[in-house]
């Protein structure tokens, strides 16, 4: 995310893109001409999918990028009830090891080759490469294989049997072309020019890329699912919210996907061209205690490796309060790491309860007390104070430091927000260069993504806590080899109340989406795991054209 300082620059940017879009439709008027400006305050991290982890960057690969299938709009994610063919139009359990799929012979990439089974093959030799470092590698730790039976038949084996193995197989993995990107060494696609420049098979072809100002993406004529329904699509990064509903408001937007608090959402409500969409969000908010010196990271945190010391954090916030505050009626407060859509958030799950009075005393016992009436407690001569890694791009996780900030001072303890741009601050956070950062990770429809944020299997990707316990990584794994949804349930509730009780971080949000949406859109829905997943189905409404 870039921010307020390139506000300027970026308005009479966006004149030109707007331009650009119905430069060769003279006949529609200049909002009407099935071109969308979606607005953001942050910038795509990468558009190369096994790397990619930002919300806008996971976003346009989604639309650039197809899978082999996907949930429908049940989300469900056990057997393959419901799912919806993408690449593969076919599948059959050949037994209860063996997933082989039928691909479309109609799906090209976006360069007029046609998409083969080898193409899938080579996309999980990426995904599991670790010279590649994927974030989603734990996801497909259960596949064992993934082989071209012919061109149009690929066959995935399992080291055993469970409820998400179909999920597994054709969720987590966008499908890369192979023969563009087999003779680059697998250490150098990170870096390389593909994930600025990137070819898909999805329902819209990559543009450009002017980088600190916008992405722009045309729909693909030829997508084998269908033309899709606006004809342009421009990803502009507005630089903070603030900046980005007021262009929405203003007109000089279409679409913004997460207005933030109750604040923005009755600014956008007040545009008589924007609707309010409604959605749930499978998202939660925390602060990650970084359990590694940030300046030593072979040594553990000087505070934050004491599990009780995080324990008594925990009791001094009052979570109610801060999602109140933060964001009224479209939030609530998490019952752990999993998003209040999850179905194994449940209120019976153990947690730490906010006591002020028992958070000073296990202070006390712990040996930390003002010595010198400066209102900070110490201990040893050292101030119980750290710095808070704060996105500049969020205003709601800016309100709610505000308010931690504040809570944690009533017992002692002092907090300095350090805000950064949303790069530079996920940059740190990926680095482990803080004491605590303040997250937001949006899951997908299974709870198994705590695989890839909290256990042993995500350090070095995107467990930047480094939170290691091997009693949760075992309860967690139990769990996701259940083999139906009941016998999880129970085992999901012991792995959520364990890590509760570790205490890595603060559970503090679980948001209720809320998009503005111009009216001119039709036929508009919003998947709670990735908004732009029905993107490509909207429509221009007829009155509008």
């Amino acid at each position: 995310m870039t921010f307020r300082r390139a506000a300027l620059a970026l308005s009479g940017a966006l004149a030109v893109v707007v331009a650009w879009g119905c430069r060769r439709e003279s006949s529609c008027e200049s909002r009407s001409c099935g071109t969308a400006v979606v607005v953001t305050s942050a910038e795509a991290d990468a558009l190369f999918p096994p790397l990619s982890t930002s919300d806008v960057g996971v976003g346009l690969g989604d639309l650039i990028f197809a899978k082999l299938a996907d949930v429908g709009p049940s989300l469900n994610t056990v057997g393959d009830s419901g799912f919806v063919p993408v690449l593969a139009r076919a599948w059959r359990f050949e037994d209860s090891l063996t997933l082989s799929l039928t691909l479309r012979p109609e799906a090209r990439w976006h360069d007029g080759a046609p998409v083969s089974a080898e193409d899938v093959a080579f996309t999980f030799d990426v995904y599991q490469d670790s010279l590649v470092n994927s974030p989603t590698r734990p996801r497909l730790a259960e596949l064992t294989s993934v082989t071209a039976r012919n061109p149009h038949t690929v066959v995935i084996r399992f080291r055993r049997a469970y409820a998400e193995a179909f999920f597994d197989a054709v969720y987590h993995m966008r499908i890369l072309p192979r023969h563009l990107l087999d003779s680059i060494p697998r250490g150098r696609l990170a870096s390389h020019p593909f994930g600025r420049s990137p070819v898909g098979s999805g329902p819209y072809r990559f543009v450009r890329w002017k980088a600190g100002e916008f992405v722009e993406l045309a729909a693909d004529s030829s997508f084998f699912l269908g033309r899709p329904g606006i004809r342009r699509l421009i990803w502009r990064f507005a630089g903070d919210p603030f900046t980005a509903v007021t262009q929405l408001v203003a007109g000089d937007a279409d679409i913004m996907h997460a207005l933030g608090g109750p604040e923005n959402v009755r600014r956008v409500a007040s545009a008589a061209q924007v609707r309010l969409v409604e959605y749930p969000l499978t998202a939660y908010g925390f602060v990650a205690f970084n359990l590694r010196d940030p300046r030593a990271p072979d040594r553990p945190h000087p505070l934050f490796a004491d599990r009780e010391l995080r324990r008594a954090l925990s009791m001094a916030v009052d979570r109610g309060v801060l999602v109140r505050a933060v964001l009224g009626e479209y939030g609530r407060v998490p019952v752990g790491p999993v998003s209040r859509a999850l179905w194994i958030s449940s209120d019976d799950v153990e947690q730490i309860p906010f006591d002020t009075g028992a958070a000073r005393r296990a202070l006390t016992e712990l040996g930390w007390r003002d010595s010198n009436g400066d209102g900070v407690v110490d201990r040893a001569g050292r101030s119980l104070a750290f710095d808070l890694l704060v996105p500049s791009t969020s205003s709601v996780r800016h309100g709610a430091a505000l308010i931690l900030q504040e809570q944690l001072r009533r017992v002692g303890v002092a907090v300095t927000l350090r805000e950064q741009e949303f790069n530079v601050f996920m940059s740190r956070a990926a680095a482990g260069r803080f004491d605590a950062y303040f997250g937001m990770w949006a899951q997908d429809p299974s709870p198994a993504s705590i695989l890839e944020t909290w256990t042993a299997a995500g350090l070095g990707h995107s467990n930047f806590g480094s939170y290691a316990s091997p009693a949760f990584d075992s309860l967690v794994h139990a769990a996701v080899r259940a083999p139906d949804p009941a016998a999880a349930r129970g085992r999901w509730r012991a792995a959520l109340s364990r890590i509760n009780a570790d205490a890595p971080a603060l559970w503090l949000l679980a948001p209720t989406g809320v998009a503005g949406v111009h009216r001119r859109f039709d036929n508009v829905s919003i998947r709670p795991d990735q908004w732009t997943a029905d993107l490509w189905t909207w429509r221009v409404a007829p009155a509008s054209r």
